[in-house]
């Protein structure tokens, strides 16, 4: 049975073929960076009737553990190209960002390098491209950021609301204040990847109804929409008569053949045996600043943040990220991120130095096959702590790997509600175990 690989047909053109369930064939349009695409994305096979396949992020830490500056330089090369593209601005740094993206050791810190003049409001799709969102945002000198959210907070209305369909989790929120949008500002919307566009096409109409503006833009990483979906995009800016752009790294065409009607799995199984595993629980509730009555952060850009309140996140984040780094047991650590509590883990991972990796935790079911250029070869399952109705998945933690990983969650969650979750982890055979938490219980360090 074959696996997962990936095919150059020619110069531009790639197949993948996922365990003879799936094949992809991509043709790439542009890579104004010429960025390798094993660099981007694999491909797996996804359980979802709407859509039989997913691409597999090796930027986003969402499926695959990466090194955490990769993941906020791939935001940095987003508001390179969108500043290139529509200021013609000539950014000084560019060839230093790409060579510190392909190398995962580098080092990076935060940089605004777009001007004051440009103030856009920027706002993060949920929940995968909650930190992406954020990391472009970080570039700006003068911005708004809201991400959108699935989750409904008590007492609040949204602003905002439209449908992702496509997604096991279709409905988005956006809580943002109408001062935000009361205007006729840019609006710049981050995404990971734009296979049909529908999703961004829903906020905008959504948007423009009630807050109607000329200009929206549209970033992300991949952009593989068809003729018909461009197509698409022209019509709703005719009869809205607006101007939608789109900032991609990577576009192309794709065209995806189903195989076979059922994934057929792998009988692999890894054996677990118990060990010891140490858990602790911490909190940096201190130095976190709850939003709106609830137990939701401000630092997350869920409420809406602005530039100025950059310098202040960092500062807590290295914070909390110095104090983490000397609980660190081994030379190997993972850092995991839950849900769309992302972009403030990704950050503390990037600041704990050497040997560390960053992931999350994810609603996407997808198939797992035990091979080695398949993306998604482990996996376990878990009731969601923070709500046992919602599944929760982690993807690609081999047995061993790690020496100790650290769990974040937005809100503290009771030690009873860990049960699975932890049983799950300790399949993963990892010594120990810290459950970091930033609002509300736990024992305080600060």
């Amino acid at each position: 049975m074959k696996n997962i690989h990936a095919s150059t047909l020619s110069n531009k053109k790639h197949l993948f073929n996922s365990i003879d369930y799936i094949q992809v064939e991509v043709e790439i349009t542009e890579n104004h960076y010429n960025l390798p695409l094993d660099s981007l994305f694999t491909i797996a096979a996804r359980k979802n009737a709407k859509r039989s396949f997913l691409f597999i992020s090796k930027v986003l830490g969402k499926h695959v553990p990466i090194h955490p500056k990769k993941g906020l330089l791939t935001s940095v090369l987003l508001a390179t190209r969108y500043y290139e593209s529509y200021y013609g601005a000539k950014v000084e740094e560019k060839m230093e960002f790409i060579s510190n993206f392909l190398n995962d050791n580098s080092a990076f810190s935060s940089i605004s390098f777009i001007p004051k003049k440009i103030n856009p409001i920027i706002i993060g799709f949920a929940e995968t491209a909650t930190a992406l969102g954020h990391a472009f945002f970080d570039c700006f000198t003068m911005a708004d950021y809201v991400h959108t959210t699935r989750e409904s907070v008590p007492s609040q209305l949204p602003l905002i609301t439209f449908e992702e369909e496509h997604s096991h989790a279709t409905s988005h929120r956006c809580y943002i204040s109408h001062e935000i949008l009361a205007n006729n500002r840019e609006i710049i919307l981050v995404d990971d990847e734009l296979t049909t566009g529908k999703t961004a096409l829903n906020i905008i109409r959504f948007i423009h109804s009630k807050f109607p503006r000329s200009v929206y833009t549209i970033v992300s990483i991949l952009d593989f929409r068809s003729s018909e979906d461009r197509e698409a995009f022209k019509e709703v800016e005719d009869s809205l008569q607006i101007t939608i752009r789109v900032v991609c790294l990577l576009a192309g065409k794709m065209r995806v053949e189903q195989l076979k009607e059922e994934f057929q799995k792998n009988k692999f199984n890894q054996k677990v045996h118990e060990i010891d595993t140490n858990v602790e629980i911490l909190s940096f509730s201190s130095i976190f600043q709850k939003a709106n009555y609830s137990p939701f952060l401000v630092e997350t850009g869920r409420f809406g943040i602005q530039s100025t309140e950059k310098e202040g996140i960092h500062q807590k984040v290295n914070q909390v990220a110095e104090i983490l780094s000397a609980k660190r047991s081994g030379e190997r650590t993972i850092c995991l991120g839950t849900g769309e509590f992302m972009y403030i883990p990704m950050k503390i991972a990037a600041e704990m130095g050497p040997g560390v990796v960053y992931q999350s935790t994810t609603r996407s079911p997808i198939y797992i096959y035990d091979e080695e250029t398949y993306g998604v070869r482990f996996g376990i399952t878990f009731p969601n702590p923070e709500n046992h109705e919602i599944t929760h998945f982690v993807y690609n933690i081999p047995q061993g790997r790690y020496d100790d990983l650290f769990i974040f969650f937005e809100k503290n969650v009771a030690p009873s509600e860990l049960h699975s979750f932890l049983n799950e982890l300790k399949k993963t055979k990892i010594k120990s175990i810290k459950v970091v938490s930033f609002s509300d219980g736990g024992v305080s360090l600060l």
